[in-house]
């Protein structure tokens, strides 16, 4: 499966899903393990280790956390070398007054919302494809 660097047809078919579940971001030691399987997303900083969990997960793990969010998957496989398509999402957001934290991954585009915009947010993302 090719990936997409075209901007009009990354939009249009982008098809966002609304993932189900709370999300939050937390930040643990290096030394700090978890089971892999558990983490959504990870980056590493040099205060330590920023990790995307499910909020049950974080829960039971006591780890803090003071952003509860909404996960958004732009399912067309955009192409990491793609232009644009960040940028339209994140405005397009911006000005509904919607906060969001975007992830690249290889193959799909995560937009991460504060859980009370998750509805706004779809129907934004929606408006934008065309849908």
């Amino acid at each position: 499966m090719a990936s997409e660097t075209d901007l009009t047809k990354l939009l249009k078919t982008m098809h966002p899903i609304l993932n189900e579940g709370d999300y939050v971001f937390c930040t643990i030691p290096f030394s700090q393990a978890i089971d892999q399987s558990k983490i959504v997303g990870s980056f590493i900083e040099k205060e330590g280790l920023t990790i995307i969990l499910d909020k049950n997960v974080a829960d039971s793990l006591n780890l803090s956390y003071t952003y509860v969010a909404a996960w958004i998957t732009l399912t067309v496989h955009s192409s990491l070398e793609a232009v644009g398509l960040t940028a339209a999402v994140s405005t397009a957001l911006a000005n509904e007054g919607i906060s969001c934290n975007v992830i690249a991954a290889f193959y799909h585009d995560h937009i991460f919302v504060a859980k009370k915009d998750a509805d706004r947010a779809m129907k934004v993302l929606e408006k934008l494809s065309g849908l």
